[in-house]
C-alpha cells in the first residue's frame, strides 16, 4: 500500500527528498512538507507545502494528519510534540532530542564509547574560564541547540577572547570542546532500514571555509587504515542511534589519523550530494528506502567526484541572475532559491570522473575553473 510522505524542512534537502520519493511513486502516493517560506524548494518539484514554522504544534498535527509517515531535513523539529503524535516518525523523536543538544548528543557517543574531543556544560562565565584552564586554549565555544554550519561556534584562542565569546552567545545554553588539531574533515553517509540493516556509503573528505562547506571529495584522500577506522565507528553509531533513514556522520582526522565524531545529522546531509551522481543510489533515495522498510539500494562508489556548494557572495543580497553550467561530466543543481544572501546555499555541482581516470587532481582542476567562472550577480 503506498504511503503519504511528510517532511519537516522543505528546503534543498527536502526538495531532492521529494525528487527521489517521486521516482518511487509505487511506494508514495504524495509528499507534504513543512516549512515557513512560501514556495519552498521542495514544493517546487511537486511536493504539498503547509507554510509554518518547524516546531508550531498545530502545523505539525497539521502534517501528522496528512501523513502516514514523517521524516526531517532539519534538526529543528519539535521533539515534544512529535513524541506524542501517532503518526509514525523516522528517525525516532527520542533521537532527534539527543541530536538537538549538542552536549546531549556528546555525552551519548561518550557513553556508547564513541571517540570525541574532550568537552563540557558551561554555565557562567567564571565556569567557561576554570574550563579553559583545564583544558588549554584553543577550544570552541558552541551553542548547544539550533546552530549549524558553525554559527553558533566561537573559536577561542586567547584569554582576551574569552568575555567576548561568551557575550556574544549571551543568554544561550553553551558547552566547550578541547579543539581538535586535525588534518582533515570526513564524514560516513550511513543508513539503516526499519529492519536493521545497515549500509554506509564510502568515506569523502570535506573542506569548509568560514565553518561552511565548500568541497567534498568522494572518496577521501586517506590510507585504507582511516576508512577501515571511520567504517566501523560510523557502524557503531548506527547501531547505537534509534530509528531508520541516512545520517550524517562527522569526524576529523587528527595528526596521528586517530578519529573523532565532530557531530551527528540524523538526515541527509551535505556531504553527500555527490551521490546523485557518484553512486547507483542516493542518499535522498536510500533514505526514503529506509524509512519505508525497502532493501537498502548499493552504496559503491562508481565515479570518483567532487561536489562543490554554491554560496551567494559577500555584499550582495537580492535576487540573482540564473547561473548557467554546461559542461561534459558536470551535473548543475540550483535549489530555486529567488533571493541570495551571503554564505546561502543556492546550489551545488558535482565534477564525475565519468571515464575513470583515477585523477582526483584533474577533477580539482575542473572545480577550480568552473568556481572561477561562476558569478552571482544581481538580476537584471
Amino acid at each position: 500500500m503506498k504511503k503519504r510522505l511528510g517532511i519537516i524542512g522543505g528546503g534543498q534537502l527536502g526538495m531532492m527528498i521529494t525528487e527521489a520519493a517521486r521516482n518511487l511513486s509505487d511506494e508514495i502516493s504524495e509528499i507534504t512538507v513543512l516549512d515557513p517560506t512560501e514556495n519552498c524548494p521542495a514544493a517546487q518539484v511537486g511536493a504539498k507545502q503547509i507554510v509554518g514554522d518547524f516546531k508550531d504544534k498545530n502545523a505539525i498535527v497539521k502534517l501528522a494528519e496528512q501523513s502516514d509517515i514523517i521524516t526531517y531535513e532539519i534538526e529543528s523539529g519539535n521533539t515534544d510534540v512529535l513524541s506524542k503524535i501517532k503518526t509514525e516518525i523516522e528517525p525516532s523523536p527520542s533521537t532527534l532530542g539527543i541530536i538537538q543538544d549538542k552536549l546531549s548528543q556528546k555525552k551519548f557517543l561518550s557513553e556508547n564509547e564513541l571517540p570525541v574531543s574532550q568537552f563540557y556544560e558551561i554555565t557562567s562565565l567564571d565556569d567557561l574560564r576554570e574550563k579553559i584552564r583545564e583544558l588549554g586554549l584553543p577550544v570552541l565555544l558552541k551553542v548547544r541547540r539550533d546552530a549549524y554550519d558553525g554559527r553558533g561556534n566561537f573559536k577561542i584562542t586567547s584569554e582576551n577572547e574569552i568575555e567576548k565569546a561568551y557575550q556574544h552567545f549571551d543568554g544561550k545554553s553553551l558547552m566547550i570542546e578541547k579543539f581538535v588539531d586535525f588534518k582533515m574533515e570526513v564524514s560516513v553517509i550511513a543508513a539503516r532500514n526499519t529492519k536493521g540493516k545497515i549500509a554506509t556509503y564510502p568515506l569523502v573528505e570535506n573542506i569548509h571555509e568560514d565553518n561552511i562547506l565548500k568541497m567534498t571529495i568522494a572518496p577521501a584522500r586517506v590510507s585504507e587504515n582511516v576508512i577501515n577506522n571511520a567504517g566501523e565507528i560510523a557502524k557503531k553509531t548506527m547501531e547505537v542511534l534509534k530509528g531508520a533513514g541516512v545520517f550524517g556522520i562527522e569526524m576529523f582526522v587528527d595528526q596521528n589519523d586517530k578519529i573523532l565524531i565532530n557531530e551527528i545529522a540524523p538526515r541527509v546531509h551535505n556531504s553527500g550530494h555527490h551521490t546523485l551522481q557518484s553512486c547507483n543510489t542516493s542518499q535522498f533515495e536510500q533514505h526514503i528506502r529506509a524509512i519505508l522498510g525497502l532493501e537498502l539500494g548499493n552504496t559503491d562508489l562508481i565515479h570518483q567526484t567532487i561536489m562543490c556548494n554554491i554560496l551567494g557572495p559577500h555584499g550582495f543580497e537580492g535576487k540573482y541572475n540564473p547561473v548557467k553550467l554546461e559542461r561534459d561530466g558536470v551535473y548543475l543543481k540550483m535549489y530555486g532559491k529567488d533571493i541570495s544572501k551571503p554564505q546561502r546555499k543556492l546550489g551545488h555541482f558535482n565534477i564525475v570522473d565519468l571515464n575513470n581516470s583515477g585523477s582526483i587532481d584533474r577533477l580539482l582542476k575542473i572545480a577550480d575553473e568552473i568556481k572561477n567562472s561562476i558569478s552571482i550577480t544581481p538580476l537584471d
